[in-house]
């Protein structure tokens, strides 16, 4: 593997990861509030959360550079208080691996709150727990599997992000060039065992976490 493979490995980790610590906070929040709680709009927004999951990459790209460009909805702001642009950085494919995993964590998140007994969470509130004391003690570790289901599969989904990346963030060179758009790159290059070497490492690295995923989720459902 020459240097730039090694940059790209890196930088998708590093990505994969920072992506993954955000989705975990938002996605457990946004799944216990989706399946405890009854108010307006619910399904819209389980809708709105779920559409990066079934919309082409390049569209929820697109929908990022309108929100987040320098011209956009909030980046015209953030650029105009800080000159400072989301474009074109690795921040910007932190954010699109955030945006197109989210859902599969809000989704495993709902599915494992939803599939504990009722019962012992009223038992919680009988006996004087508040609603954050029983999220913290019965609801949390009682879907502790689920949950660690969804993060695993949130970062083989982050891991392999290309088409919102490639929108938001760029395809440059030591700066941007995660592992999916390098290899993209070398096989449009004709670099085809680079290409080899590269796809081995994003398979094999997909693989262990869905792996992971299967054994955690195994004894969730």
């Amino acid at each position: 593997m020459n240097s730039d493979l090694w940059f790209s490995l890196r930088l998708s980790l590093q990505v994969a990861l920072s992506a993954t610590v955000l989705i975990v906070l938002f996605g457990v929040a946004a799944g216990y509030l989706l399946a405890r709680k009854n108010f307006r709009g619910k399904e819209l927004i389980d809708i709105l959360f779920t559409l990066p999951l079934v919309l082409p990459p390049t569209v929820t790209g697109y929908y990022l550079i309108i929100l987040f460009g320098r011209n956009g909805w909030i980046g015209k702001v953030l650029y105009a208080w800080t000159g400072w642009s989301l474009m074109f950085t690795w921040y910007a494919a932190v954010l699109a691996s955030f945006v197109v995993a989210l859902p599969l964590m809000i989704r495993t998140t709902r599915a494992a709150i939803e599939s504990i007994d009722p019962h012992l969470i009223q038992a919680s509130f009988t006996l004087g727990h508040s609603e954050m004391e029983t999220v913290w003690r019965v609801i949390l570790p009682l879907a502790h599997r689920g949950l660690m289901a969804g993060g695993v599969l949130s970062f083989a989904r982050a891991l392999g992000e290309f088409g919102a990346t490639l929108m938001i963030a760029g395809n440059i060179p030591g700066k941007t060039n995660t592992l999916p758009l390098t290899i993209y790159t070398l096989a449009g290059s004709g670099e085809w065992s680079q290409a080899q070497i590269a796809v081995i490492l994003l398979t094999l690295a997909s693989a262990f976490f869905l792996y992971w995923a299967n054994r955690t989720t195994r004894k969730v459902f």
